[in-house]
């Protein structure tokens, strides 16, 4: 009877609900949305109407509509910015950079995410996961505070650590060679920490049994860590490499503008550094509007490769 009675329950047609009955009962989680809509709103979709700006002659004061079209077809800009010298550089140094950032500091955050799986002493792991936390709330502003005062040529605690060693003192912040390392490294610092709680989480979410059996078989803790660990955790480093492959070209302002100076401009000026310079300062609107379109375009290519490529080897991609 009781199985009768299930069977026509579920044959029975669902009632629909309408719109008003719907809001009235979840008004509060869409009244939640409302900021961060009219964020996304103001502040990311209005500004895509002036992306015709790439294509047209700007100038002060008149309307995006009434400006002129641009010479080639529109393509005016985009054949400059080839053509400039240092945006072939800065789009250099960007893929340089971004590419090393990704070999180094992806892996870390993986890394100590998994040594902080191991721990057994609760109080100690808190305690390294507050500090590895840390620096990712300090600005990078006072990241080159806390660089100078370590790094500096004649006056920084490390090099007067080398030098009262014997040594010459290291340029790291001055020497382009020595620049390099030292921007990565402190990107690694400053990030590591905050980009592993998305592997705790998904560590958190593995199948404790999983381990159990692993432990019946004989398994020690790197081989759990090897066929467990990292098995279970992988499609959030796939999710995740997916979209830092699509942010090849999306370097950040902050901390190359914070880190550069004009003995390593050769190898610190990127994208978008280049674009401040040219369009915040030189008042050059068309040509930053088509770099960073070009930006866009490019980002969009690669996120698009790369999720395509994760699910052709049969990993789940972002979408």
């Amino acid at each position: 009877m009781e199985k009768e009675s299930k069977e026509k329950m579920k044959k029975l047609p669902k009632r629909k609900q309408s719109f008003g009955v719907y809001m009235k009962r979840y008004w509060q989680l869409y009244a939640l949305l409302a900021l961060p809509l009219l964020y996304l709103l103001v502040f990311k979709y209005i500004p895509m109407v002036y992306i015709q700006i790439a294509f047209k002659k700007y100038k002060l004061g008149m309307s995006v509509w009434e400006m002129p079209l641009a010479k080639n077809n529109g393509m005016e800009y985009f054949i400059k910015a080839f053509n400039n010298r240092d945006f072939i550089f800065a789009l250099r140094n960007t893929v340089s950079l971004n590419l090393l950032d990704l070999i180094i500091g992806f892996p870390a955050p993986i890394i100590f995410a998994l040594i902080l799986n191991e721990l057994v002493f609760k109080r100690f792991k808190r305690v390294v996961q507050t500090i590895a936390y840390m620096p990712h709330f300090l600005s990078w502003v006072i990241i080159y505070g806390l660089a100078l005062q370590l790094f500096a040529p004649s006056t920084g605690f490390i090099n007067m650590i080398i030098q009262n060693m014997g040594f010459e003192p290291v340029p790291f912040l001055n020497s382009s060679s020595h620049w390099v390392g030292t921007y990565i490294g402190l990107g690694v610092w400053q990030s590591f920490g905050w980009n592993s709680i998305v592997y705790l989480a998904a560590i958190a979410g593995i199948n404790p049994e999983l381990y159990e059996a692993a432990s019946v078989d004989g398994a020690g803790r790197f081989k759990k860590m090897w066929h467990v660990t990292l098995p279970g955790i992988k499609p959030t480093i796939v999710v995740l490499l997916v979209m830092n492959l699509g942010n090849i070209l999306g370097s950040g302002f902050d901390r190359p503008f914070a880190l550069q100076n004009k003995l390593v401009m050769d190898v610190a000026n990127v994208l978008s550094t280049f674009v401040y310079k040219i369009g915040i300062k030189g008042l050059q609107f068309s040509l930053t509007t088509a770099v960073g379109l070009f930006q866009s375009i490019v980002c969009v290519f690669f996120l698009l490769l790369a999720n395509w490529l994760a699910r052709k080897l049969g990993e789940r991609g972002i979408w």
